[in-house]
């Protein structure tokens, strides 16, 4: 069964490192738990239109967090970090790299 590729990318990444990393081609996702680099790749591919070069990925470990004397966490997630084709842009982060 082929996954939506939108259930795979939930959202991007934005900080300093991955602004930074925008001049080299990289762009930064918040992915699936479940998500591969294969599916990833596809997934970025067929939503954005453009050719992923190498993908890199990686588990975060979700911050401790305290409120009073209660202390949890936060959940961890998994970070893409997709490099892009040569002359490959993706166009909704140009406007943020400002």
């Amino acid at each position: 069964m082929k996954a939506n590729p939108r259930d795979i990318i939930l959202r991007p990444v934005v900080s300093e490192q991955s602004m930074s990393d925008l001049g080299d081609g990289k762009y930064t996702f918040k992915v699936s738990m479940g998500a591969n680099k294969t599916q990833i790749r596809q997934a970025i591919q067929e939503i954005f239109k453009v050719r992923v070069q190498e993908v890199n990925t990686m588990h975060v470990h979700g911050k401790t967090r305290r409120m009073g004397r209660t202390q949890g966490s936060l959940p961890d997630w998994k970070k893409a970090v997709v490099k892009l084709e040569p002359g490959q842009k993706i166009p909704f982060f140009e406007g943020m790299s400002t």
